[in-house]
């Protein structure tokens, strides 16, 4: 677990990435319960103008935890997680959770993470989560 002493703003989060395969949207549905076409069906995402199935915002945050966890050393220590979902992910894609240490909280000790989940397509940069906050409790 990360230490007060060991932790200071602007520090970066590694970088974690990942590459969302169809599988990993199916298994995510039947472990949520979230069986939606759009995360499940082709044609019907192709019907609301996305060029096939798209992952569950929630799977795209779930990636972002990920990250954080990492970093964090801890699952305990991760006390609060929230984002914005600006973006579809698509099959075939990778996403790329990072985040930034933007504050350090004294009493009790607590980082406030500034985190995001980018994957590049068409040769610019989109974001499925641009404003991703977590709250990680330091030792």
């Amino acid at each position: 677990m990360r230490t007060l002493a060991t932790v200071s703003v602007g520090d970066e989060l590694p970088e974690l990435a990942r590459v969302v395969s169809r599988e990993d949207v199916k298994a995510y549905a039947d472990a949520g319960g979230d069986q939606n076409p759009l995360h499940q069906d082709d044609a019907f995402a192709r019907s609301l103008g996305f060029p096939g199935i798209i992952a569950h915002g929630m799977f795209t945050m779930g990636h972002m935890a990920s990250a954080i966890v990492a970093w964090a050393g801890d699952s305990a220590a991760v006390v609060a997680l929230s984002a914005q979902f600006r973006a579809p992910v698509f099959i075939g894609e990778t996403i790329v959770a990072g985040g930034r240490v933007r504050s350090i909280e004294d009493r009790p000790a607590i980082a406030v993470l500034e985190t995001w989940v980018r994957v590049e397509r068409d040769g610019s940069t989109e974001w499925p989560v641009k404003k991703g906050e977590a709250r990680v409790r330091l030792a």
